[in-house]
């Protein structure tokens, strides 16, 4: 990843520094260290990076398809630490967090959870959509998050955060469920804000996830995402349509044959259950692409 990063544009000083940091951690094995996608954006990178090395939690605040979760993962896999993900949700409380006590061999004994595990293998901890945690989560995060690095457990010995822990957080305003964080949580992070992808970025992404899309059709999709992200902002349509995620799984059904009407269709149009909304998004994907079209047109390698 090191390489990708400079391409970037990343500072050689700040790489530097990220393998003197590796190199003190220690390495520890963490599987298969190539993540699928690399986050472009060098200014964002620089920043977060920063924040690692400073000992910080990163919060990291923005739109669907800003890259979060991506750039969350990237960071553990830079850093060569492992990662662990806890979805927050309106079920998640203490014990689902740091864990529980539990019977085995007739015997009580606690059962470490997501939290602690993270606590103890000096992991990356990514805490996704946190805006969604309960106030029993949220006042287990206020005494794991600041600067005693500790968990208390009661009838057990305090947990002490590895030197390598580090809690990346994320959150969206717009999904459902979600809610303010109040001030004491959010003073134990500090907060990016994610920008939109950038047209370029994009393409690059989809040149390498699909290398064999023609250059016309790269253009059609870049397009496609971006008039669908104008018309959001625009309040002509929700968000829920501009989803790359979507983006993405329309084109591995468009490598396997089905058609991109269709694909687009169970990508992205149907993320809507709102009829009008739906006939919104096939007129922008009719814009792009002819109905007729068979996938086989939009890979040079299959003409």
């Amino acid at each position: 990843m090191f390489k990708e990063l400079a391409a970037q544009g990343v500072s050689p000083a700040l790489l530097q520094k990220v393998r003197d940091q590796r190199a003190q951690w220690g390495e520890i094995a963490c599987g298969d260290s190539t993540p699928r996608f690399i986050y472009e954006g060098c200014e964002v990178w620089e920043a977060a990076i920063h924040a690692i090395l400073a000992g910080e939690n990163l919060l990291l605040v923005g739109e669907k398809a800003t890259g979060k979760n991506v750039l969350a993962e990237n960071l553990a896999d830079l850093f060569g630490r492992p990662r662990r993900t806890v979805s927050f949700h309106v079920a998640t409380d203490q014990a689902a967090l740091i864990g529980t006590d539990t019977l085995r061999n007739g015997a009580v004994e606690f059962r470490p959870g997501p939290i602690a595990d993270v606590a103890v293998k000096g992991a990356f901890g990514i805490l996704d959509e946190i805006n969604m945690a309960r106030n029993d989560a949220i006042a287990v995060l206020h005494a794991t998050l600041d600067f005693r690095r500790v968990i208390d457990l009661p009838g057990y010995e305090p947990i002490f955060l590895h030197p390598a822990t580090r809690f990346i957080a994320t959150m969206n305003h717009d999904y459902l469920g979600t809610r303010e964080l109040n001030e004491a949580l959010s003073s134990r992070f500090v907060i990016l804000h994610m920008p939109t992808i950038a047209e370029g970025a994009l393409r690059h992404l989809l040149r390498v996830q699909f290398p064999a899309l023609s250059g016309r059709a790269l253009d059609q999709l870049v397009g496609l995402f971006f008039d669908l992200h104008r018309k959001a902002e625009h309040g002509e349509i929700s968000s829920k349509a501009v989803d790359l995620r979507g983006l993405l799984a329309a084109l591995r059904l468009m490598e396997s044959g089905l058609a991109p009407a269709t694909a687009l269709d169970m990508g992205m149009t149907h993320k809507s259950f709102d009829a009008f909304e739906q006939e919104i998004v096939r007129d922008v994907i009719r814009l792009r692409f002819d109905a007729r079209e068979p996938a086989s047109a939009l890979f040079e390698a299959r003409r």
